[in-house]
């Protein structure tokens, strides 16, 4: 928990005006916010595109393999693309990021490394680098994958801010459940 906490440390203090510019990206975007990767990072990007869409922001998930046999059909001229992984080498999410560059689409890449082939087809890029994930072997996916989910996170909460979400609007696209109480209970106090 301790290298984990340091990552999201790290990785905090190097934000810069690339963060300001994905969210404003996402913002002004008149199609979806269409988030992809492989792996670990695959599925914390299905978590972001929940967490978007659950807080007024039209995202979906694209897995990367599937993209490259024939869903890359998805992407709309109007949609913007956010690709997550971690090396910024994974080969599928690199081939859906030459697709989305090819179709002039945006590109947000997600990565720990601003270098590689992702980050270079990409308008925007989110730098996720962190010294170490922490582990034994130090290749398990750990840190890494809780500064992406961080950063994730971070942009659902900046366009809930610039979007004026509020807990009604999020009542509204949680019809049930323990929210939806919580929710109800807090509008009647």
């Amino acid at each position: 928990m301790a290298a984990e906490a340091r990552a999201l440390l790290s990785v905090e203090r190097n934000l810069d005006e690339s963060f300001a510019k994905a969210v404003e990206c996402i913002h002004n975007c008149h199609g979806r916010l269409i988030i992809t990767g492989m792996g670990k990072s695959g599925h914390v990007a299905r978590k972001i595109a929940a967490t978007l869409t659950s807080t007024g922001t039209r995202a979906i998930f694209l897995h990367a393999a599937e993209a490259l046999h024939g869903d890359l059909g998805i992407i709309a001229p109007e949609d913007v693309v956010m690709a997550l992984s971690y090396s910024g080498e994974t080969d599928e999410v690199v081939r859906v990021a030459e697709y989305v560059a090819a179709n002039h689409n945006t590109l947000i890449a997600m990565t720990g490394c601003t270098t590689s082939r992702l980050a270079q087809h990409a308008a925007i890029v989110l730098d996720t680098h962190i010294e170490d994930d922490g582990t034994i072997l130090d290749i398990v996916p750990t840190a890494s994958t809780t500064t992406q989910i961080a950063m994730g996170d971070a942009i659902a909460m900046a366009l809930m801010q610039i979007n004026n979400f509020k807990a009604d609007d999020f009542a509204r696209v949680h019809p049930g459940g323990y929210i939806e109480k919580r929710i109800k209970e807090s509008l009647n106090k």
